[in-house]
């Protein structure tokens, strides 16, 4: 574990230092989705303290199993809006908000529990009719509208790009969003940071980095395949509190 984050930790330094970025402007997000919390205690011994879970269960099982408030947990999966009170109590920064309805169920649970949350606009550059986010188009109007909102505090972008066996296929998507985020940017909203894009995974990290990711999102390169065996829990299984 500890050799493969260190692998992955340098290439990110090489990708920045190479288009002369600083490499402690890009964040790795350990994604753990299947991988259970022994495994994800072994991340944190190399060293990791950000982790990324796409389904909300199964992320509050794990962040109950390892009640350590060191770790920043990130929700990158689709998210229903009749789960947005959990999501809430559950993580620091939500990657995929792709609705005004979404963003209205989660500010007004945020306000429940006198929250601020953190959350990320996720666009779908692509187009594709697989994938979650809004469109390119309606994006601004979307950060504007959650800008207006109390209890959230929209940091950024997401997207996720059509799979390439050549990462520099990805280029495009990669650019376009930070072309979108500069534009945004320039609308100059009161106390709108618009600083963060997350982007790029372990097939295309470092041409993400190139077009300016902050965030990217690693799984198998540090956890490896995903396995049929690997920790779950049951959908029947009720979410666990968190306070």
């Amino acid at each position: 574990m500890n050799q493969r984050v260190t692998q992955i930790q340098e290439r990110i330094r090489q990708a920045a230092v190479l288009c002369g970025r600083n490499p402690d402007s890009i964040q790795l997000v350990a994604v753990t989705k299947t991988v259970p919390p022994a495994t994800i205690r072994q991340a944190m011994d190399a060293g990791l303290r950000i982790f990324g879970e796409s389904y909300l269960q199964e992320a509050a099982a794990k962040i109950n199993a390892i009640a350590d408030t060191r770790l920043s947990w990130h929700f990158i999966g689709h998210l229903q809006s009749n789960k947005a009170k959990f999501a809430v109590r559950c993580f620091d920064l939500i990657h995929s908000v792709d609705s005004t309805s979404l963003a209205e169920a989660l500010n007004r649970q945020a306000g429940r529990i006198h929250k601020i949350q953190n959350v990320l606009v996720q666009v779908n550059i692509s187009g594709e009719s697989t994938k979650s986010g809004t469109s390119i188009k309606e994006a601004a109007a979307l950060v504007y509208a959650i800008h207006e909102m109390e209890n959230l505090s929209v940091k950024g972008l997401m997207t996720i790009p059509p799979f390439f066996d050549q990462p520099e296929k990805a280029r495009p998507y990669f650019k376009a969003l930070a072309d979108l985020k500069e534009g945004i940017q320039k609308q100059s909203l009161p106390g709108n940071e618009m600083t963060e894009l997350s982007m790029g995974m372990t097939g295309d990290f470092e041409v993400a980095i190139e077009e300016g990711a902050t965030l990217v999102r690693i799984g198998t390169a540090i956890f490896g395949e995903r396995a049929l065996s690997c920790y779950c829990i049951s959908v029947a299984d009720p979410v666990p509190f968190i306070p």
